[in-house]
């Protein structure tokens, strides 16, 4: 046997919304443990030249396009730093873009050490785009930024390819 529940407000104890409906079919999700936040992701703002043969180099990810709990240093460290209270697994991606035949790796660290690396080979035409996808367990104030290594004999640019491409995203997920 079936039946319909029709409800516009769902309530906690304390009278708090926890998910409401418009009498449209869309529903709001009002209780914040059930959103996907914080979250951000970032881009370059221009080119970036690493100029540094055989080293890793902080890639510069200086424009937001959305920062939910202002986790993300966008000015002077280029790095996510879980706020307070927000403490659990994260989803990390981030993905480069070069214009040129060499060796190119991308790299998570955490609190300043090596964490994870991303090999993308070396490409024999023009471009070569490294990506690298992780979950990860983080503590308050725990920080993630990205690095790159390049193998290039000399300097390498990362194509901001008009303010696409390269980006830096993370978000706190729910129920894991």
């Amino acid at each position: 046997m079936a039946g319909i529940l029709k409800v516009d407000k769902y309530q906690d104890f304390n009278g708090n919304d926890i998910m409401t409906s418009d009498g449209s079919g869309n529903i709001t999700i009002n209780n914040a443990a059930l959103k996907m936040t914080p979250a951000f992701r970032a881009r370059l703002s221009a080119d970036f030249v690493h100029n540094v043969n055989n080293t890793f180099l902080k890639v510069p990810f200086a424009t937001e396009d959305y920062d939910t709990n202002s986790a993300y240093d966008s000015t002077t460290n280029y790095r996510f730093t879980v706020p307070s209270g927000q403490a659990g697994k994260y989803f990390i991606n981030s993905s480069l873009r070069a214009t040129y035949n060499c060796a190119l790796n991308i790299a998570i660290y955490k609190n300043g050490s090596l964490t994870y690396v991303a090999d993308a080979g070396t490409n024999g035409s023009a471009t070569v785009s490294p990506q690298i996808t992780t979950t990860m367990n983080l503590s308050v104030n725990d920080y993630i930024e990205i690095y790159a290594f390049q193998q290039s004999g000399g300097s390498l640019t990362f194509d901001n390819n008009s303010g696409v491409y390269p980006w830096f995203e993370m978000f706190k997920l729910i129920g894991a």
